[in-house]
């Protein structure tokens, strides 16, 4: 007993010797390989978080600084995708596209796209948010209901916005399988999708505890939106760079709005508790009921 004691602590002090930890970095680089400078980042980041850990002020700082970085590259992005297209710089890849489609045309594919659109219609969207929202509010967690509220009434005006200002003529590559109004830049159908599916996957994972579950849930969510966006472009609606600006400027206003609810979840666990009355977290190994 006495001799494996004494193994472990003289293991502990090469541990925490400059040796040791020369030999834990060197370990630690081979493991990373090639990502080697992208997990530094990431690990650098999270020991710079730690760092700050015990100051709320300076976490609600990096919360609402990290999504309003998302927020900034994300509307940089669509920035340079509209001057490109007000430029008509992307006009030639869009045409190569729809006349792929075009040419990939069949009855039964387009029944199928037809399916997959209309879950990013309007009336969809609608019940699914006030399904999501009122099962948030009757289960404690107003604050999530009023977010996934907020994000898709600010992401339909937004959306609207946009087209007006661009005003961009759809597509007339070949004849559309389904109806459409409105001007096509950006797509409306993109950007609600990754705002409201992408929004309610992301409230969805915040109350559950398998980490498996939450990938699940997200990965369920992106391959949704990816399909919608692939039907656009199948029913000859859209461009692809409208559905691209759609999906970058969507991805901006969410990314803000769930910066904003950790924001405020860490402001209410330290400033006032009172707040998390309405906003109570799921137990752990426990799923939420009505």
């Amino acid at each position: 007993m006495l001799a494996e004691r004494a193994r472990l602590l003289n293991y502990a002090a090469h541990v925490d010797s400059p040796a040791g930890r020369d030999h834990q970095y060197r370990s630690a680089s081979q493991t990373r390989g090639r990502l080697r400078l992208l997990w530094d980042l990431v690990f650098g980041w999270i020991r710079f978080i730690r760092h700050f850990a015990r100051n709320v002020y300076a976490i609600f700082g990096i919360f609402l600084l990290s999504g309003a970085a998302i927020a900034i590259v994300c509307t940089w992005a669509f920035s340079e995708i509209a001057e490109r297209v007000r430029a008509g710089g992307t006009q030639s890849f869009d045409n190569s596209v729809m006349q792929w489609m075009a040419a990939h045309q069949s009855p039964r594919l387009q029944t199928v796209m037809l399916e997959v659109t209309s879950l990013g219609t309007g009336t969809v969207v609608t019940m699914i948010v006030l399904i999501a929202g009122l099962f948030l509010w009757l289960n404690h967690h107003k604050h999530s209901a009023i977010l996934l509220a907020a994000a898709t009434i600010g992401g339909i005006v937004l959306d609207e916005l946009l087209k007006i200002g661009f005003n961009r003529p759809r597509p007339e590559v070949f004849k559309w399988g389904t109806y459409a109004v409105s001007s096509s830049f950006p797509s409306g159908h993109a950007m609600s999708s990754i705002v409201v599916y992408g929004t309610v996957a992301y409230l969805a994972a915040r109350l559950q505890q398998n980490a498996r579950s939450r990938i699940l849930t997200m990965s369920l969510a992106a391959i949704i939106i990816i399909l919608i966006c692939l039907s656009r472009l199948y029913l000859g609606v859209h461009y692809p760079s409208d559905v691209l600006a759609g999906l970058v400027i969507g991805l901006a206003w969410a990314a803000f709005c769930m910066a904003m609810l950790e924001a405020l979840q860490l402001y209410a666990k330290y400033n006032e508790p009172q707040m998390l009355e309405d906003e109570r977290p799921a137990a752990k190994g426990a799923s939420p009921s009505t």
